[in-house]
């Protein structure tokens, strides 16, 4: 099984480049962040046509999270609240960045963390509240049932030095900022393992360049989507990797496809 997360900043003006991609690739499920997209006017057949079924939560140009499984999913759930109630949820699910779904025995879980904007902001605030409310929303699925987690999406957040091009002076800005990698260090510590660095220990690979400043040409990039597995699935990996043609293209997303298989 092949399992992919892709943060496509608008599935409508990206949807030729995804289809090209999946016609190379071939896997099995597909997350996708940033969809920017109100379900109604998801484009699905292109998809369909490729022998996916397709699960979605959007909302208009900005957000959105999907995802494209060839198998289809059971117990699809969107946002915290049918999880963890609407009182811990508060507003967090206004906002569509969560949907899972279970497929051969795996729940996954895809993720559009909020960026948070700049430390001592309100959005700031809202994203470690966010992540505070997704510790709680994990640790109630590994106590609901036995199954294996696949977590992945768009973090927002590079965890070590070594995931940012130069990480000099980054800690006093989102993404890097100490109170965030404390946050998903929390999260983390239910038992999550990064796929990607049980193959890759070394820095210089990134998943998102700004579109600014040639970031993408002088490689001035940051690590900040992920896959984290529980355990039992972790030990099952057999490559995580990340692509890095899409982020070639004419017009692409700021950020490329990351890939693990078992």
């Amino acid at each position: 099984m092949q399992i992919a997360t892709w943060n496509v900043n608008s599935i409508r003006t990206r949807t030729l480049q995804v289809v090209k991609w999946l016609n190379q690739h071939q896997v099995d499920v597909l997350c996708l962040q940033e969809t920017k997209v109100i379900d109604l006017d998801f484009p699905k057949q292109p998809f369909e046509e490729l022998g996916y079924h397709l699960y979605f939560a959007g909302q208009k140009s900005y957000n959105g999270v999907a995802i494209l499984s060839r198998l289809p999913l059971l117990d699809v759930k969107i946002g915290f609240s049918p999880i963890v109630g609407e009182e811990i949820t508060g507003n967090l699910d206004e906002q569509k960045r969560v949907i899972s779904g279970v497929i051969e025995g795996i729940r996954l879980v895809n993720l559009y963390v909020p960026n948070g904007s700049e430390i001592g902001s309100d959005k700031y605030e809202y994203k470690l509240r966010w992540l505070s409310v997704l510790g709680q929303y994990l640790k109630e699925l590994l106590t609901q049932s036995p199954q294996e987690l696949c977590i992945c999406g768009d973090f927002n957040i590079a965890l070590e030095d070594r995931d940012i091009y130069n990480p000099k002076g980054k800690d006093q800005f989102v993404m890097a900022s100490p109170a965030e990698r404390l946050a998903l260090l929390d999260v983390l510590s239910l038992g999550l393992k990064d796929a990607f660095r049980k193959f890759t220990e070394d820095g210089g690979h990134y998943s998102w360049w700004d579109y600014r400043n040639a970031g993408f040409p002088r490689n001035r990039g940051w690590r900040i989507d992920h896959i984290y597995l529980t355990s039992g699935l972790y030990e099952q990996t057999s490559g995580c990797l990340i692509d890095v043609e899409p982020r070639k293209e004419t017009q692409p997303s700021d950020h490329t496809p990351v890939i693990v298989k078992f």
